[in-house]
């Protein structure tokens, strides 16, 4: 019969309708706002006694709570006003000392019935729900200068190993590494060694000249400093995920731009300091054995205790150049109290490379003290004056090192020790984050850097809502106008139509941003498309002389082709945006290819199964069209 879905079919389309308000039906109930804390110790799960007293400590700083409880290992507690989060995470921390966690967070207040199914709320971008956007420029050229520093060390370890006797091997300004012999032999043997065992190197310079006969000097090859800076990139975005991970931030953006410049966009955060000093910082350690004394100057450094009472007392130390490990070595890092003196200490896990160069350092040298070094790079700004006379400011990398302990070895040491002598809980649990999330593998500067608000991240919601609003409420005026009855049923498919965009996205996990916003827009408009060709369609027939029920059959049968022809093409330029376009473009992309299939589906099924049920199976003398 003309006119006339089978059951199943209608039933199929009923199910997918009610199936997609259940799944958009989240993101009608609003987030909190809210801080989460979880313990720093891995596997330990946060009790109802911490967060008992983060809860007393925000009631007597005058923050206001709607709601606390602890659900897998750690804390939520929901506040009522979202400008206060800051201040809640600062006091939270302050109460709960260094062993804890705190971070911002969303709190869903969907209900457990809908959470139960997997009904979750759209994420939503950096644009939408406030946060900080960093732009991070890779200093490749500290990663080269590393490597070099780090191969001069294992050159020199090669040279005592076979016993090859060397006046010294240094590092020059210009990435190179000078070893001066003071017999051609003993130059000859070092050169067969190192182009056996480090093929990286190669010489820089040929043996031309008679005051250089005994001196060796290797640079390290193009293809191994394009090597380098390529890892230094992709090491530095691995570091900074699990940083963002480490302090709990909800949906970021960690990727790179460029050659060496990464984006950073952490959603939710406000505390752009806080944010900077964990994401930015480079820090790493060096453990180095203390200097014997009598030895040469050139092969030992001298370093300040990073504790200033320890630096009065003791003096400033000389450790030997050479490193044992680094702390790229660390598989992990817990922060904790030493039960000697209950001072603040790190728990590190090596791995199995650095487990094996340890053992072997200390095994030969029980009875001497080893120094672990904090190595960190700060950017120093001061200010200019340019040739307007306006005052410029200028940024310079500034590499401080210091000695946070310095230990007797009493047995070789393995795969596990603690580093002691640390000031605080705080900056013990700061240094166990950096240590377990990895090292930067070169140096960063923020490039670029800026905050949105939660005001102006909710000014863009009610913006765009109010865009897509107005955008449905004309085009339903005119389907309405214009065809009358049959716009109806387009109108009914439209609302279907965006309720099945906003539960795909939300299935999906898509994080909806501003362009995607501007994208469902585009989609309201788009959606009708079809039923405009199906309704024109329709018209023609009527004026050609067929009957009411044929015509509709008619209509959407031939048009059917039109509009899946115009969709595809659409789609296959929402892919190619989605593929070569990032960001904003990106989100763009992905909205408007949601919305083209699911406007195919209703305007084509979803639009004829009503017209069906208004006119099958009927007899119709005249369409209201």
């Amino acid at each position: 019969m003309l006119n006339r879905y089978p059951l199943w079919k209608n039933l199929l389309i009923l199910f997918i309708a009610v199936l997609g308000l259940l799944y958009a039906l989240p993101n009608v109930f609003p987030q909190d706002p809210a801080i989460q804390i979880a313990s720093q110790e891995s596997g330990q799960s946060v009790g109802q006694a911490a967060l008992d007293k983060a809860l007393k400590a925000l009631q007597q700083a005058g923050i206001e709570t709607v709601g606390s409880g602890l659900d897998d290992g750690t804390a939520m507690v929901r506040l009522a006003e979202a400008d206060q989060q800051l201040a809640a995470k600062q006091t939270a921390e302050v109460a709960l000392g260094g062993n804890y966690v705190v971070a911002l967070n969303q709190v869903t207040t969907t209900p457990d019935w809908l959470a139960g199914i997997g009904g979750k709320p759209l994420k939503l971008g950096l644009d939408l729900a406030g946060g900080v956007h960093f732009l991070l420029e890779v200093d490749t050229e500290a990663a080269i200068e590393k490597r070099i520093e780090t191969t001069a060390s294992e050159v020199r370890r090669l040279l005592r190993a076979d016993r090859i006797r060397y006046q010294s091997v240094e590092m020059t300004r210009g990435n190179e590494i000078i070893a001066r012999f003071s017999t051609e032999q003993a130059r000859e043997e070092a050169e067969n060694v190192i182009r056996r065992e480090l093929p990286d190197l190669q010489r820089v310079i040929p043996r031309n000249s008679a005051a250089d006969s005994f001196v060796l000097r290797l640079g390290l090859s193009e293809l191994t400093i394009q090597e380098i800076e390529d890892y230094a990139v992709s090491q530095n975005l691995t570091t900074l995920r699990n940083r963002v991970n480490e302090i709990g931030v909800s949906e970021p953006l960690v990727a790179q731009q460029g050659r060496n410049r990464i984006v950073v966009e952490l959603p939710g955060v406000q505390d752009t300091t806080a944010a900077k000093r964990i994401i930015g910082r480079t820090a790493n350690l060096e453990f180095r054995l203390e200097a014997e004394p009598g030895g040469l100057i050139s092969n030992k450094e001298q370093f300040e205790y990073m504790d200033p009472e320890e630096q009065a007392r003791r003096g400033s130390v000389w450790l030997e150049e050479d490193i044992i490990i680094t702390g790229d070595s660390v598989a992990n890092a817990q922060a904790g109290f030493d039960q000697r003196d209950s001072r603040p200490n790190v728990s590190i896990t090596l791995d199995s490379t650095g487990g094996a160069k340890m053992s072997m350092a200390t095994r030969n040298n029980v009875g001497r003290n080893m120094g672990t070094l904090f190595i960190e790079t700060k950017t120093e700004t001061s200010y200019r004056t340019n040739e307007q006379g306006e005052r410029v400011p200028v940024t310079r990398q500034i590499v401080e090192k210091k000695v946070i302990s310095l230990a007797n070895i009493l047995e070789p040491l393995g795969t596990r020790f603690q580093i002691t002598g640390l000031d605080s809980p705080a900056y013990a649990s700061e240094l166990a984050l950096l240590l377990r999330s990895g090292a930067l593998a070169a140096p960063m500067t923020f490039v670029e850097e800026h905050t949105i608000g939660p005001s102006l991240g909710q000014e863009n919601i009610d913006t765009g809502v109010r865009s897509i609003m107005l955008g449905l409420l004309l085009v339903v005026l005119f389907m309405l106008f214009y065809y009358r009855v049959f716009g109806i049923a387009a109108n009914i498919a439209l609302a279907m139509n965006i309720v099945l965009i906003l539960a795909v996205m939300s299935i999906l996990g898509a994080t909806l941003t501003l362009p995607g916003m501007a994208g469902i827009v585009l989609t309201v408009g788009m959606a009708v498309d079809g039923n405009v060709l199906i309704f024109s369609r329709i018209r023609e027939e009527l004026g050609a002389g067929l009957s009411p029920q044929q015509a509709i059959n008619s209509g959407f049968e031939r048009a059917t082709v039109s509009i899946l022809d115009a969709n595809l093409t659409t789609l296959i330029v929402a892919f190619i945006l989605w593929g070569i376009g990032t960001g904003p473009v990106k989100g763009f992309a992905i909205t408007l290819s949601i919305g083209i299939l699911t406007s195919m589906f209703a305007s084509i099924m979803g639009t004829r199964a009503i017209v069906n049920f208004m006119y099958g199976g009927r007899r119709v003398k005249k369409l209201w069209i």
